[in-house]
């Protein structure tokens, strides 16, 4: 047999990825656009919960969506209705989102005069977390019919997260096996600094609390760059 070399190409991948993430925050930062990165597996109700969340801040706050996704442009239509502005992603059967991705999303969105840009991330539980997209936070929604193992099951998610939305509270009487209790425990073992908010894109249930998450640290990032002007 011939000689022959090993290259670690998903390390170079992600350590290029890395620094494209880290440039691209910083330009977010003098911007002073808030780019949240939102993730959950399919079903999770990423797209209801921003439906909710955009009605509940759009007189408050100017707000973009990036929808991304393998093919369709259903979500992005839906969130079209709502009157924010907004574009689909096609990822050409990518099961996630990198800087690059994001970039490209930003330039054709137009966010120099957005307070909020929200990236709905392609549903998956595992390779989203892999990839750094540039955003100053990360979401992620897990619903209940899910289970509360969830944190177990897909550790990485879980400690790239500065915010869980537990949604679907509504079912929780139909899918008595979840607790809140153990997810709360699951979800602080793997990032004991992560915010849960239990809610209901559906009925509204728990939607301030997070809503005020949202507008405090939106806030605070502005203001961050106002200082620094």
């Amino acid at each position: 047999m011939g000689d022959y070399r090993i290259i670690e190409v998903k390390q170079d991948i992600l350590a290029d990825n890395d620094r494209d993430a880290a440039e691209l925050r910083r330009e977010m930062k003098r911007q002073g656009t808030f780019l949240l990165n939102l993730m959950s597996s399919p079903g999770a109700g990423k797209t209801t919960t921003l439906v909710r969340t955009i009605r509940m801040l759009r007189d408050e706050l100017k707000i973009g969506i990036m929808e991304a996704d393998i093919d369709s442009d259903v979500d992005a239509r839906t969130i079209a209705g709502t009157g924010v502005r907004a574009i689909q992603l096609h990822t050409g059967g990518m099961c996630h989102l990198d800087a690059a991705m994001t970039r490209q999303g930003i330039e054709e969105l137009g966010t120099e005069d957005l307070d909020l840009v929200v990236l709905e991330n392609v549903g998956n539980l595992v390779c989203p977390a892999e990839f750094d997209t540039g955003a100053a936070r990360n979401i992620m929604i897990l619903s209940v019919p899910e289970g509360d193992d969830k944190p177990l099951k897909y550790p990485l998610m879980f400690q790239i997260s500065d915010v869980v939305l537990i949604n679907k509270c509504d079912v929780l009487p139909v899918f008595d096996d979840f607790s809140r209790e153990a997810v709360t425990e699951r979800i602080r073992m793997r990032n004991p600094d992560c915010e849960i908010f239990f809610v209901s894109a559906r009925t509204g249930e728990g939607f301030e609390a997070w809503i005020d998450w949202l507008r405090r640290e939106t806030a605070a990032f502005q203001k961050k760059e106002d200082d620094h002007a």
